[in-house]
């Protein structure tokens, strides 16, 4: 298999191409593999295998032993160049990066396909989808976040990869996907939801996406995000010793790259945390990363401009629901995800004041 070449199937892969990658990388000085097991994981959005590799002895090098490959092709729903920078670009000169080590990435735009070859830390580190949060354990996520984020904030920094603040078309787009979904997802809970639920919903989509086109008149804030801070994609460690690190960049055609850094705090808390979590460790974990912004260099963010922004970036979580309900198939198959993110979002939405962002 040609290194240079996107795999799209574990069959592809075998000793001269994994002996040729990590060479490649530098994982892998001196020796070769002699032998490798591989096995297929079940996913939702990628092929994903586990790799255990048996080196020759003598071999020297970083020499990982365990490894994940993933492959993503077909789905031109998703940016597959992004997830691919994530891991081998955008965070290669961060020193103690909370990304996962990559030793080989190739993406294709026609047919579109990517693979990426990466530690696998599944003996070291858990995901978190069993987690009830802790504020100690929001705190590191926090202090991780605010890294990548310090590291292209502003938009200077960003243009230096091509990245910009979005634009008016931009912001648009990205609403108007989740829009769509909004009458069908009324017209399926309307009976169950308060009036002034309904009330609020149809001002949201109304009055709240000029505001966000608003805000990006002052680059203060932007940097380049995650994009989808879930349980799963935060991986703690399991002895509590160790680094948390922040995998899956992978987002939409549609969806917003660039944007408010404190918009993946939002996203973490507001639609995944149980309520009364979220109110009692929102604050203490919004100056932890607002501490750890500033200590990584980031100048000129005060307080007030950041509780602003996640207000603004709180408002959003309602659009993560509403885009489950564009398609009637994972409208209804899906309704256990949507409508209790629906639920903490709109609790979040009067518990911020949020309608006061457009009443000002």
């Amino acid at each position: 298999m040609d290194i240079n070449k996107v795999i799209t199937n574990v069959q592809q892969v075998n000793l001269d191409w994994l002996n040729s990658v990590l060479t490649q990388s530098g994982a892998l000085l001196t020796g070769r593999i002699n032998d490798f097991d591989i096995k297929l994981l079940d996913s939702d959005n990628a092929q994903i295998a586990k790799i255990k590799i048996d080196y020759e002895n003598g071999a020297t090098g970083k020499l990982p032993e365990f490894l994940l490959l993933k492959t993503c092709a077909g789905d031109s729903n998703f940016t597959n160049y992004s997830e691919v920078n994530y891991y081998t670009r955008d965070y290669i000169s961060l020193a103690d990066s909370p990304i996962p080590t990559c030793y080989h990435a190739r993406y294709s735009d026609n047919p579109y396909m990517y693979h990426i070859l990466m530690d696998d830390l599944s003996v070291t580190h858990r995901n978190n989808w069993r987690t009830k949060p802790t504020l100690n354990y929001g705190c590191t996520v926090a202090r991780a976040l605010a890294a990548i984020h310090a590291h292209w904030w502003g938009a200077e920094k960003l243009s230096t990869i091509g990245s910009i603040i979005p634009n008016q078309i931009a912001i648009e787009r990205y609403v108007a996907h989740s829009q769509a979904g909004l009458l069908p997802m009324l017209g399926d809970i309307e009976a169950e939801i308060d009036i002034l639920w309904k009330r609020a919903l149809m001002d949201i989509f109304k009055y709240h996406p000029a505001k966000m086109i608003e805000r990006t008149n002052n680059s203060s804030g932007f940097t380049l995000i995650h994009g989808d801070v879930n349980p799963g994609n935060i991986l703690s460690p399991i002895n509590s010793n160790g680094k948390t690190y922040l995998i899956d960049r992978q987002p939409f055609d549609w969806s917003l790259t660039t944007w408010l850094g404190v918009s993946d705090i939002a996203y973490m808390m507001v639609h995944w945390w149980e309520t009364n979590l979220r109110r009692s460790f929102e604050i203490p974990i919004l100056h932890e990363y607002h501490d750890n912004l500033i200590s990584f260099g980031v100048t000129g963010y005060a307080w007030e401009q950041l509780i602003y922004n996640y207000k603004l970036a709180a408002v959003q979580s309602i659009y993560v629901a509403t885009q489950w309900c564009v398609l009637d198939e994972q409208r209804q198959k899906m309704k256990w995800v949507w409508l209790p993110q629906l639920q903490k979002s709109m609790t979040a939405f009067f518990d911020l004041q949020c309608s006061d962002l457009w009443k000002e």
